[in-house]
């Protein structure tokens, strides 16, 4: 059994009028080789006639973004053309690749009518080589993401990219990372194999379970060292995980506002080919 390292609080970190925790990076862990970057906002209720959420248009390199919308809606676009509203459930992956600009909004409709939300977004590496590979964008909606029913459907698991019980996620990821959202009822257990060699990313949104012997409560991340290949999972209340794990890419991680690269200078041809308008231009 995988055992726990240490157990990191999620930092309340509000943005405008919208409640953010953020677990990752906090004053004690930086990153978790590939994952760098956890915001959880909300939940919330919005009224009506809302101003949405406040990520207007902004570049990124170097990294990609999975969203991940429990409650609420994300309206998507960027410079390379994409175009979306994904509502509950949905998922949307991107990847900056080389650069682009992109903003994330609420639809017209979240802002006429509110309502709760409650969204994550994560932010993965990408290695050296792929760190100037084209940008892409796809937004799935609940239905597209495949469900594992598990446990005596006592856990419920949406699968967003790996492989488990031989049922394929809805993305798939260059770097092979796996990403999964799981549902416990009250009770409920779950035994997870992950290849000892990988990180994990074990991130408690609502609720509290016991991994490995070790409780972890809502708005907590755990962080595990490398000795052992099997998580034993247990929920006591009703309670959602968001569980990730992968290869790390031990490489130097050098990150500035939105540009994750390898070195400091890479950090400044960004800047640099930003403000000379090679990420795109935006079309309002």
């Amino acid at each position: 059994m995988r055992s726990v390292k240490k157990i990191h609080q999620a930092v309340y970190a509000p943005i405008a009028n919208l409640v953010t925790y953020r677990a990752l990076p906090t004053q004690s862990v930086e990153y978790i080789d590939p994952f760098l970057f956890l915001n959880h906002h909300g939940p919330q209720v919005y009224p009506a006639h809302n101003s949405g959420l406040p990520f207007g248009p902004h570049p990124h390199r170097g990294m990609e973004t999975v969203t991940f919308i429990i409650e609420g809606d994300i309206a998507h676009k960027d410079s390379s053309g994409h175009e979306s509203v994904i509502k509950a459930g949905g998922i949307q992956w991107m990847r900056a690749g080389r650069g682009l600009i992109h903003a994330e909004v609420s639809s017209n409709e979240f802002k006429q009518e509110g309502g709760p939300l409650e969204i994550l977004q994560l932010w993965v590496n990408l290695p050296a080589k792929l760190k100037m590979a084209e940008p892409f964008y796809i937004g799935k909606q609940k239905d597209e993401i495949p469900v594992l029913q598990l446990n005596e459907c006592t856990v419920t698991a949406n699968l967003i990219s790996g492989q488990w019980k031989d049922v394929q996620g809805a993305f798939e990821s260059e770097t092979g990372i796996f990403l999964s959202t799981i549902h416990f009822k009250p009770g409920a257990e779950l035994d997870v194999q992950i290849p000892e060699a990988h990180s994990i990313f074990f991130y408690v949104i609502t609720g509290e379970v016991v991994v490995n012997g070790t409780a972890v409560r809502a708005l907590h991340l755990a962080e595990f060292d490398h000795n052992g290949d099997t998580l034993t999972i247990q929920a006591k209340p009703d309670s959602m995980l968001l569980l990730g794990h992968a290869m790390p890419f031990n490489e130097p991680v050098v990150s500035h506002g939105p540009f994750v690269m390898n070195t400091q200078q890479e950090i400044k041809q960004a800047y640099d080919d930003y403000n000379a308008g090679k990420f795109g231009y935006w079309d309002e």
